[in-house]
């Protein structure tokens, strides 16, 4: 019965909170979800050049993952290994065998495990953390000094929702794949792996099909985290969004909505967006290390 209470409430706050970043509409200001996604610089602005180096509140979100996953391995670490662990430690030890057996092993020759394990494990991990605090309002809302107090608004946001970080995961995958290709066969041996055995005629189309899926590749990895990341954003924000603007019963209808978009991002999409990304460049990488195909 207590859990039930609990639970009830914990939605309730949900939904509350999700309500948060259209506070400020209702009080006058247009309501705009897609304003939830916008980087502009906090503080100053850096640039190098072409390069926006400004701390904004992608990078943030971005920093925040890597101190959670540092921290947080080093005081299990540092806290002792016990053969009865803790929760800690048990939640440490589930994450790295799921990764061991269900991405390194089911993807990569025994050879590359050493080299390229430690790799899918971290891109796992850092997407998953990230996806997930994503669906937590942190105060990073755009609707700066809005809430009472002077405090920031509280809204959602994902680094991974931003076309830029996505794109740079999967430009690594990307260049790890061809650099294990090209360990694996020689330059010459692994640009041979581009030509499968076919008549003389056809082997130029395939060899630009073979092509524009490899450039296909980094396009679908980044597109993919991305677009789920954004989609689900923009549903909850505007369910959320609904509730405020309109008000009265009417307004009601939208908050089981918002809940369920939550519920289903946060526990699904986030870490099944991370294990497949994680999954296709283990893929990417042991098909480049085999035997000329």
């Amino acid at each position: 019965m207590i859990r039930s209470h609990l639970r009830a409430a914990m939605l309730a706050a949900v939904v509350a909170l999700l309500a948060l970043p259209a506070w400020a509409a209702a009080a006058g200001e247009d309501f705009d979800p897609s304003l939830e996604f916008a980087v502009e610089p906090y503080w100053f602005e850096l640039t190098l050049g072409p390069f926006d180096l400004s701390i904004n509140k992608a990078v943030i979100y971005l920093l925040l993952t890597t101190v959670i996953l540092c921290v947080g391995g080093i005081w299990v670490v540092r806290g002792g290994l016990r053969m009865r662990p803790t929760k800690a430690q048990n939640l440490v030890e589930m994450a790295y065998e799921f990764a061991d057996s269900q991405i390194g092993r089911a993807t990569l020759p025994a050879r590359a495990m050493p080299t390229w394990f430690p790799y899918l494990a971290t891109l796992f991990l850092f997407i998953a953390v990230n996806n997930i605090i994503s669906f937590i309002p942190l105060p990073m809302s755009h609707e700066a000094d809005t809430f009472p107090g002077g405090l920031p608004d509280l809204g959602l946001y994902a680094a991974t929702a931003n076309i830029n970080v996505t794109l740079t995961l999967a430009a690594l995958t990307f260049l790890a794949t061809h650099v294990v290709g090209v360990r694996a066969h020689g330059p010459g041996g692994y640009l041979k792996t581009l030509v499968p055995d076919a008549p003389g005629a056809v082997k130029p189309f395939i060899v630009t099909i073979e092509v524009l899926s490899q450039i296909l590749r980094l396009v679908s990895l980044s597109v993919r985290l991305f677009a789920n990341l954004l989609a689900g954003h923009l549903l909850i924000i505007m369910a959320a969004g609904f509730v405020i603007l309109v008000g009265s019963v009417v307004g009601a209808v939208a908050i089981p909505f918002a809940v369920f978009f939550w519920v289903f991002e946060w526990v699904l999409v986030a870490g099944l967006q991370a294990f497949i990304f994680a999954l296709l460049s283990g893929v990417y990488i042991g098909y480049a290390m085999d035997a000329p195909h």
